[in-house]
């Protein structure tokens, strides 16, 4: 550790500051780095993670801290350390990179570069020897053999560039349940019908994945789909990946069966688990289920909620410098903590006396069954079992508070706001619980109050020094999918009109019009060696795919058929790739789904407009549009105005007889 701070010191990205007082010589990106490294022909180093990273901290704890090693950095390479929450654009060239090098990718993401920034090899972790011998073997490949690396570096660009290449079309494809079932059949041979998810470790909970699932199956009535699904969201909830004490989910197991997390819990995989976790419950109403979205929600409220109603980014793995040291326990601590109460909870949740997470000696809470089954297996009464683990619960979550607790990432970025945003009017859908409801308007007002440039321009991340970085078609996407849940949820138009103002300015600033789809950045960032579109739905949605959507929904809303038209255009252009590739396309699947199968527009209109809108989201009907109230400008509004309360369902650009009655309504969803 060096006393002296380096330049990163002057940063606020809370990655970035752990690194400011490095012996290294780090730069931020930016144009005193680029240029000293034009100026000296030095090759650059651009080394990205972010804070919530555990492998990140080790390769910094073994090798950024080493004096040794930073010399050797410091003397050949220009060094430039970069946040990739704050700069996705960048990490996602260099990414690409590292991958089209070495056939994998992850972070830390190690890329160098020639000095005008275009890379010539990257990984990700190193050990510390390995570390030393790449930096002296690149700094004399440099020397010795500049027209080679050059030469290469012009072949990896060209590959960047065309990475993900589309074949653009013109004109829209006809769709048809065929097509669906096309996509289905090869993925469900992925599935593990033992432990939920995928055949392979470790295990992501994808829930973008998850959630197209359990529309297609509810759907296209497909009960072996519909079976997968409900496993693999029991086994989550049950398995270590979530935090039993206080809600929410980590960001991946290490294993197979959700056992042992990687302990970093991130704000866009919990967003997007309470949306699927809230549109389960509409149609299976699993009481676990909506145990999971209101103890993540709490979770969120108490550890992830700023004063301003911004939701931070991140938890870090590790506290005190081990990973999952604030989750876990040893029987030992847990029989004083929780005295005769701690045989109930061991069995509960699998603790061993010496440890169910043997390699560290400790335990990982995690169930195997319900309170049902376990109160009969056990035989003792379900209430009892429930009371007993409640306040065990309880009990631990005070020794926690007592513990040193993992690091925050405070950064608010306006993507993954949009993405807790649209969960939150899910779960509102779901459970009618109002504070969900005041969170999530809460949080809309303060993205549009703080996350917006007085132009109107969505600006990436909070900060309260004032410093504005534009934001990126994420960002966009996601909010504006964001506003338009909660238009949904309120039927109030100021919402939804802020939703199409954004989205004019995506449309202005993003839209390559030569081929439908949006690029990453807008057209008045800072160049980069590549200007790339992100298409593959990954741990979430791709920004053209959530814009897809949006444009769709509010191209029916608005009665836009431009919007529409751009909506089909970028479907017909990715469809290829989803017939070869479902769970990387599973957003855009969604999207087929809505085509294949029709949109019902629904219309609640009259003074018990609310009171029917709750009713109407207690059944699970994924392709929907809903709107109403007691006044409106929607075009599909117009002459559906009464004194009593009405419901019209239309499709197809046909509305049938209104009702009064949800019941009758959902007749008429049912037989079109």
């Amino acid at each position: 550790m060096n006393s002296n701070p380096n330049r990163l010191s002057q940063e606020t990205s809370p990655y970035l500051l752990q690194h400011s007082h490095n012996p290294v010589d780090w730069y931020p990106w930016g144009e005193e780095a680029l240029s000293k490294a034009v100026a000296e022909n030095k090759l650059v180093l651009i080394s990205i993670g972010y804070s919530a990273c555990h492998w990140c901290h080790v390769m910094e704890h073994e090798s950024f801290e080493d004096e040794s090693v930073a010399q050797i950095m410091n003397d050949f390479f220009v060094c430039i350390k970069i946040d990739r929450e704050e700069r996705p654009d960048i990490d996602q060239i260099y990414m690409t990179a590292v991958q089209l090098i070495t056939g994998s990718g992850g972070w830390p993401l190690n890329c160098f570069c020639l000095p005008d920034q275009r890379p010539i090899y990257g990984g990700t972790y190193f050990k510390n020897a390995d570390w030393k011998n790449v930096l002296l073997n690149l700094a004399g490949y440099w020397r010795d053999k500049p027209n080679e690396a050059v030469e290469y570096a012009v072949r990896l660009t060209e590959g960047i560039r065309n990475n993900e290449q589309l074949n653009f079309v013109e004109h829209q494809e006809e769709y048809s349940h065929q097509n669906l079932v096309e996509i289905i059949e090869p993925w469900k041979r992925q599935f593990d019908m033992a432990e939920g998810g995928y055949n392979r470790a470790p295990k992501f909970p994808l829930p973008n994945n998850w959630q197209f699932l359990l529309r297609y199956a509810h759907l296209a009535n497909d009960n072996t789909i519909h079976v997968s699904v409900r496993l693999t969201l029991e086994k989550m909830a049950f398995g270590g990946i979530y935090d039993q004490i206080a809600g929410g989910f980590a960001r991946y197991s290490v294993d197979d069966r959700w056992h042992v997390p990687h302990f970093e819990k991130m704000l866009y995989d919990n967003a997007q688990l309470v949306s699927v976790y809230s549109e389960a419950y509409q149609l299976c109403k699993d009481p676990i289920y909506k145990e999971v979205v209101f103890e993540t929600l709490a979770w969120l409220k108490a550890e992830m909620t700023s004063h301003l109603g911004g939701f931070y980014s991140a938890l870090d793995a590790d506290s005190e410098g081990v990973e999952g040291k604030f989750y876990t326990y040893t029987r030992s601590e847990l029989k004083d903590i929780l005295g005769a109460d701690e045989e109930l909870f061991s069995i509960y949740f699998n603790v061993a006396e010496s440890g169910n997470w043997p390699e560290e000696h400790t335990n990982i809470f995690f169930r195997k069954s319900d309170d049902k089954t376990l109160a009969s297996q056990l035989g003792i009464n379900e209430a009892e079992l429930r009371e007993t683990i409640n306040r065990s619960k309880t009990k631990i979550a005070s020794n926690r508070a007592t513990r040193v607790r993992p690091g925050l990432d405070n950064k608010i970025l306006a993507g993954w706001n949009g993405l807790m945003l649209k969960g939150l009017t899910d779960a509102y859908k779901a459970f009618t619980e109002p504070e969900f409801l005041a969170i999530a308007i809460r949080n809309a007002s303060f993205i549009l109050s703080n996350l917006r440039t007085e132009t109107g321009d969505l600006i990436r991340f909070f900060n309260s020094s004032g410093s504005v970085k534009s934001a990126f078609l994420d960002d966009y996407a996601s909010v504006i999918e964001g506003l338009i849940g909660l238009y949904e949820v309120t039927f109030d138009e100021k919402w939804l009109n802020e939703a199409a103002t954004l989205t004019e300015n995506a449309l202005s600033n993003f839209l390559d019009k030569a081929t439908g789809m949006f690029y990453y950045t807008s057209a008045g960032d800072e160049k980069l060696i590549a200007r790339k579109y992100e298409i593959t739905d990954n741990v979430i949605p791709s920004s053209n795919s959530i814009m897809a959507h949006n444009l769709y929904k509010l191209g029916h809303l608005f009665d836009n058929q431009r919007y529409i038209d751009i909506s089909s255009r970028m479907l017909s252009n990715v469809f290829p790739k989803i017939r070869k590739y479902g769970s990387g396309h599973s957003n855009w699947a969604s999207l087929l789904l809505n085509i294949v199968y029709g949109v019902n527009e629904i219309a609640i209109t009259g003074p018990q407009f609310e009171n029917r809108r709750k009713e109407m989201e207690q059944h699970f009907i994924p392709n929907k549009i809903i709107l109403g109230g007691i006044t409106g400008t929607l075009p599909l509004l117009a002459g559906k105005w009464d004194k009593e309360t009405r419901v019209f369902v239309c499709k197809n650009k046909t509305c049938l007889v209104p009702v009064n009655t949800i019941a009758e309504a959902l007749k008429q969803i049912n037989q079109t």
